[in-house]
């Protein structure tokens, strides 16, 4: 005789929308009745006590706290039979091929991107067979999961779970020699975005936003996504938010929050967001002027001219915003000036750093 305890509940959400009402819901179905179970027969003969885990409990999985805390706990009970001289083994599944009550509502775009995050479906046959090598075993909390290394090794080391990180190291490495010789794809796209005007600018980080956003919504072309539909009326959840969140991060190699995507309700809206942070108004050829100009306005605040002095300085600067309302081309700036030389520049030494740094 045996247990096998493989009842579960579900309500995702992101972690500042769990409530008491979702962690009682998720937490009675499989930790509370675990440890009914434990107490109603730790006095039997038992042959098997088998929880049926998840591998939310070891590795996590975005919007699902409740779910993995009470799946860690099934996980802790069969370590805890044991110590006591108690069958107990927690199997912490991956994701299985035939839908059932868990993952009956999963749609097609969940199920890819659960496929893009390196978790293979796995056929109920194959998930019997490991079943039986687990209890045959005798490990507390083994981990039953088909892994996709391939897909584990394309996100960033730090988006994945310290249990899997080993698994992907060969993987990494020749992905890192390949970046090596071809550049980082943020250093790329920031050299892409180099040189070209703002709305040309927009226009390519626009593209890279609507196919990301449409890769995770799993549609095959950017063109599925418009540029100016709200991100919750194209099918965004929390969840998917994040991933895109992640994606775009590591596209443009910024440190982007992970409510990033609902601050910034469009597609252009996000571009025009990452054009700022990616291309930031220093690259403005007006910068160098503004400073010398502020420098000069320093000196002259200290500058007590007589009046044939101030005559000779108001027309030259009136001559220079006269040339600047014309649209005529300033001259550039020459070299720069330091500060504690125009400071203490005399009144000719003055006139001359204005002959000599602003045009004529």
């Amino acid at each position: 005789t045996g247990v096998i305890h493989a009842a579960g509940a579900l309500d995702d959400a992101m972690l500042p929308a769990q409530s008491p009402e979702r962690l009682a819901r998720v937490w009675g179905a499989k930790a509370t009745a675990a440890a009914n179970l434990h107490a109603a027969t730790a006095h039997l003969p038992l042959a098997m006590f088998v929880m049926f885990s998840s591998a939310a409990g070891v590795m996590g999985s975005p919007g699902q706290a409740n779910y993995a805390a009470a799946n860690a706990f099934c996980d802790a009970l069969a370590c805890h039979r044991q110590n006591l001289g108690l069958p107990g083994v927690s199997v912490a599944w991956g994701l299985w091929a035939e839908a059932s009550g868990m993952t009956g509502h999963l749609a097609e775009a969940d199920l890819a991107r659960m496929a893009r995050s390196g978790i293979a479906a796995m056929s109920s046959d194959r998930a019997l067979r490991l079943l039986d090598a687990a209890c045959w075993h005798g490990d507390p909390q083994p981990a039953a999961v088909d892994l996709d290394v391939r897909a584990l090794s394309a996100q960033p080391a730090d988006a994945l779970p310290a249990l899997l990180r080993a698994l992907t190291a060969d993987a990494r490495g020749a992905t890192a020699r390949r970046t090596a010789a071809t550049g980082a794809p943020a250093a790329r796209l920031v050299g892409r975005l180099t040189g070209l005007p703002p709305d040309e600018q927009h226009r390519e980080l626009l593209n890279l936003v609507r196919t990301q956003a449409a890769a995770v919504l799993g549609h095959t072309n950017a063109g599925a996504v418009d540029s100016d539909t709200p991100f919750k009326d194209l099918g965004f959840d929390s969840l998917t938010a994040v991933e895109l969140r992640n994606r775009l991060a590591a596209a443009t190699g910024l440190r982007l929050p992970a409510t990033f995507i609902f601050r910034h309700p469009t597609s252009s809206a996000i571009a025009e967001d990452l054009r700022e942070q990616l291309c930031p108004a220093a690259a403005d050829t007006s910068g160098p002027v503004f400073g010398e100009l502020e420098k000069l306005e320093g000196a002259m605040a200290r500058f007590v001219p007589d009046d044939q002095a101030r005559g000779r300085l108001a027309k030259r600067l009136e001559a220079l915003l006269w040339r600047l309302g014309d649209g005529a081309p300033g001259a550039a700036v020459g070299h720069t000036v330091d500060d504690g030389a125009v400071e203490a520049a005399s009144d000719d030494e003055l006139f001359a750093f204005i002959d000599r740094e602003l045009p004529s």
